[in-house]
């Protein structure tokens, strides 16, 4: 009898070790990519599917029970979780449980239309890019922010977000609002109007300027030049807004025919700023506009060094000699390339 009772307490024993093995032993482990990612509306079986699909977990046995003592059940949070590797199932249960989820380390850099924003918010949330056109093309989803499908990229500042993951766009939206008010503070607010520019046009022209050069040091006297332009009643001429105009970023040379695309956003075509911006600008673009120095340029020309610099001029008469020189760069760049792919 005692040896019955005996080999009974051992196996309890066991038992009891292995399922404290289970529920706070490192049994869970991290998938590829190291996120669950639980969809608005899933069920506690959608929940234990991807489990077991990206082999968080071998079984749901002790799954199943810890959700019940810790009620999950019927409190399924979506969201982008952060899965431990050599976690305990019962970590993981309050954890969904609970909702603390991972958020979305979103880093906006250049982006060109709200096209491209709807595919990168889609590629690293929830929501889709189809619902994220619709709200940046809706009048009535913009008009509450003062906004319309020209200007609602103004509010989007270069930047990184934390964002949860199931966030609606309205949601992330109303994160680059924020963002925006905090960058533009009283001081820069200051610089705007000391240049008779709205926050709007700053962006507008930031936007040419940032698609103009990579080199800080003429992003400052590019804008002057644009600033002279708009500020004497002649047209812009940017060439980045001709390529934006026509949707074909891969244009080398703008050429005489492209001139006259109609489209608002055609400053070669158009009086003042496009309606809206070309791009995203860096925020240091952004204060290059804000700090522009005071100049009489009117004109501005690639070096023809190549280095990706520009020579500015006041007169027409000077521009056309650093137009020369740079043209004259380019040919024989060109020529040299060409013969060196003949000699293939």
């Amino acid at each position: 009898m005692k040896k019955t009772f005996r080999i009974i307490f051992f196996l309890l024993l066991i038992a009891a070790a292995y399922a404290g093995w289970n529920f706070f032993g490192p049994t869970v482990s991290a998938p590829e990519g190291k996120y669950l990612f639980i969809h608005t509306g899933a069920t506690y079986e959608d929940v234990k599917a991807s489990l077991k699909e990206q082999h968080i977990l071998s079984g749901t046995f002790f799954f199943d029970k810890a959700a019940m003592i810790l009620k999950y059940r019927n409190h399924i949070k979506p969201g982008r979780y952060e899965i431990k590797n050599n976690s305990s199932i019962l970590s993981l249960v309050r954890m969904l449980k609970s909702g603390n989820q991972s958020p979305v380390k979103l880093v906006i850099n250049k982006l060109r239309t709200k096209e491209d924003l709807a595919s990168k918010i889609s590629n690293n949330f929830e929501c889709d890019s189809a619902q994220v056109m619709n709200f940046l093309t809706s009048t009535d989803s913009l008009a509450d922010w003062h906004l319309d499908s020209n200007t609602v990229m103004t509010a989007v500042i270069p930047n990184t977000y934390e964002i949860l993951w199931n966030s609606s766009f309205k949601k992330i939206f109303g994160k680059f609002k924020k963002a925006e008010e905090i960058f533009w503070n009283d001081a820069r607010l200051k610089k705007a109007a000391e240049k008779n520019l709205s926050p709007l046009q700053v962006y507008t022209l930031a936007s040419i300027v940032e698609e103009e050069t990579n080199k800080p040091e003429d992003k400052g006297p590019i804008a002057s030049v644009y600033l002279n332009r708009y500020l004497s009643g002649q047209k812009l001429q940017a060439d980045p807004t001709v390529k934006y105009a026509m949707r074909n970023f891969a244009l080398k040379r703008i050429y005489e025919k492209y001139l006259q695309f109609d489209s608002p956003y055609n400053t070669y075509a158009h009086t003042g700023f496009p309606p809206g911006p070309i791009c995203t600008p860096s925020t240091k673009t952004l204060d290059a506009v804000l700090d522009a120095p005071p100049t009489n340029y009117m004109y501005f020309v690639a070096k023809p060094e190549l280095n990706g610099y520009s020579n500015f001029a006041a007169t027409y008469a000077e521009h056309l000699i650093f137009a020369k020189a740079y043209q004259k760069a380019l040919d024989s760049m060109w020529a040299k390339k060409q013969a060196a792919d003949n000699s293939q």
